[in-house]
């Protein structure tokens, strides 16, 4: 059998590979990467210059606020209007002072009288009772609806309405009774409607704060076998007084300016006492301003009370208390001797 044995150009031609990728290719990931651009050096990060940000409309803004407030500051010098001399004359005047005295004193019975009585409210509106929740709904609902003004004078007017009350049996015999002729007076009417009238906005604010506490601590508490009062005493109300405080300041200081509506039954209070001094000699624009400046003064030293009172009771929520403005002062004060004693200048 004869073997044949071909030559190489008796052999189909095999197509060779690519010598080369083109140029087109992606790049394979055993590449070499970029070499990385030297980070710059101290000395060029030293060397370059911090510009900072314009802010050129707040510049205006804040050049036209402060125009506007020069403006009106040199009107209060200058303006013959505002009568200064006549307002200095009175503003430490006894009766003025007697006045100022009048209307703390109704601001710290109405606020007493309204909070202790809204927070009872504000429980029974919390309550499961049925009955205690609409008693408490009902009593909020009228007293926010009939204006301050109209309680007052009722209770001003109780004599005329009743005559007498006593007390007995209900729907019985009365086994004891007395005038209200003389029984409410003028000041004690005030004090009932204001306390009366803060009491249904008391009721709301406390509420308020008390549902805004997670639920959970009083869970947490009633499995450690803590008793239920002392769980509100505790734990609720601590945290709950983060929310009720600035709205509770906000009515305070609202009532504080409100007591001037008992002027309508002749009460000796601030703006009554103004009242009648410019009736007397007609300069009425400096006499409001004395009472303006008095309103202004107690409602600041309200203010530095309520932000104490708010930082006193944040101490659960914050490690490192905000210091305070005098801690501040303290502080700079310091920092300015260290300075002097040093040659620097305080930061």
């Amino acid at each position: 059998m004869d073997t044949a044995t071909g030559t190489d150009a008796d052999r189909p031609a095999v197509p060779s590979p690519p010598s080369a990728a083109p140029s087109d290719a992606p790049p394979s990931s055993s590449a070499p990467s970029a070499k990385a651009a030297p980070a710059p050096s101290e000395a060029e990060l030293a060397a370059l210059k911090v510009v900072p940000a314009r802010h050129y409309w707040r510049w205006v803004a804040g050049a036209a606020a402060l125009v506007v407030v020069a403006q009106f500051l040199h009107g209060l010098v200058t303006n013959p209007g505002w009568d200064w001399d006549t307002f200095f004359l009175y503003l430490s005047t006894d009766s003025v002072l007697n006045a100022v005295w009048v209307t703390l004193q109704l601001t710290a019975y109405g606020t007493a009288l309204g909070f202790a009585l809204g927070v009872v409210l504000a429980f029974m509106r919390l309550s499961r009772s049925v009955i205690l929740q609409t008693v408490a709904w009902t009593y909020i609902w009228a007293f926010r609806s009939i204006p301050l003004i109209v309680q007052l004078l009722f209770w001003f007017n109780l004599a005329y309405l009743y005559q007498e009350l006593g007390v007995g049996i209900p729907f019985g015999p009365v086994l004891w009774s007395f005038e209200t002729m003389n029984l409410v007076g003028a000041m004690s009417a005030a004090v009932i409607g204001l306390a009366l009238h803060q009491a249904a906005y008391a009721a709301e604010i406390v509420r308020g704060g008390i549902i805004s506490v997670d639920g959970g601590q009083l869970e947490a508490a009633a499995a450690l076998g803590i008793p239920r009062l002392r769980q509100i005493r505790r734990i609720l109300l601590p945290q709950a007084m983060r929310g009720i405080l600035p709205n509770a300041a906000n009515e305070v200081i609202s009532l504080f300016k409100g007591t001037s509506i008992v002027s309508v039954m002749a009460i000796g209070e601030l703006f009554y006492q103004v009242q009648v001094i410019y009736g007397r000699n007609g300069r009425v624009v400096p006499l409001l301003m004395v009472a303006t400046a008095w309103y202004i003064l107690l409602t600041t030293l309200l203010s530095i009370a309520q932000y104490y009172v708010e930082r006193h009771f944040a101490r659960g929520a914050e490690r490192t208390p905000v210091p305070t403005p005098f801690q501040r002062a303290r502080s700079f004060t310091r920092r300015v001797r260290a300075a002097a004693a040093t040659g620097g200048f305080p930061r």
